[in-house]
């Protein structure tokens, strides 16, 4: 009976062990406030110290980690944009189908007409002579030959016969007779020539005339001269 009631009981706690830990554990966060009060009260004296040790230490951490921003100047105008101007579209020729293409017409090309030769024609007022060894100017040579301001002219519808080359007498006597005849019509007044045909080295043939009347159909009439082309056999006859 007296064990049991031994074990029963409970031995009481000491009270000073009790009170020692209470007190313990209940001024410790009392003591962190405390310290913390203190420290920011010596931290905000020293503030200008401490700020620069900061900043050198956040300095490369935000180097790293902020992105560079470009410096923007107030004064810098803005930067003008050129918008490229849109190219113009330059139309192209179609080609056409060789059935809408015009063939151009061939014109037959005309030969143009020779001109015919200009007719000369040519008023003589000088006075005559018979040429003799020098120059020829203005002067008669036979009975159908004379000279005019230089040049050879043959009278075309006429043949009369020549003093150097007659054959006989009788045609020596009418080439006489012709020779004073053209020199004799030559002299009575202006006459007109007209061109019969190309100038050769022989002379310029010509049609020599007054009033319409032909000298060379004169010299025929009077039988001082043939027609051109006709036997001259007859003056020896």
């Amino acid at each position: 009976m007296a064990k049991t009631a031994t074990r029963g009981r409970r031995k009481a706690p000491a009270r000073g062990k009790s009170k020692a830990r209470s007190s313990g554990g209940g001024l410790l966060p009392w003591a962190v406030i405390g310290i913390a009060a203190i420290g920011g009260i010596v931290a905000h004296d020293h503030w200008k110290s401490i700020q620069p040790m900061l900043a050198r230490q956040s300095t490369p951490i935000t180097r790293e980690t902020a992105e560079p921003r470009p410096v923007v100047r107030k004064d810098a105008p803005p930067k003008q944009v050129a918008l490229a101007a849109p190219t113009p579209k330059v139309a192209v020729p179609q080609p056409l189908p060789p059935a809408a293409i015009p063939t151009p017409m061939i014109q037959p090309i005309k030969a143009a007409p020779s001109p015919a030769p200009a007719a000369v024609s040519e008023t003589g007022t000088v006075a005559f002579g018979y040429c003799g060894q020098g120059a020829h100017i203005n002067c008669v040579g036979d009975g159908g030959v004379f000279w005019y301001k230089g040049e050879k002219i043959v009278i075309a519808d006429m043949a009369s016969p020549v003093v150097d080359q007659a054959r006989c007498d009788g045609e020596r006597r009418v080439a006489f007779a012709a020779k004073s005849r053209l020199l004799a019509l030559l002299n009575a007044g202006p006459f007109v020539m007209n061109a019969a045909g190309k100038a050769e080295p022989s002379g310029a043939p010509r049609v020599v005339s007054r009033n319409g009347r032909s000298f060379g159909a004169q010299l025929i009439n009077e039988g001082l001269a043939r027609k051109p082309g006709a036997a001259g056999n007859a003056w020896c006859a």
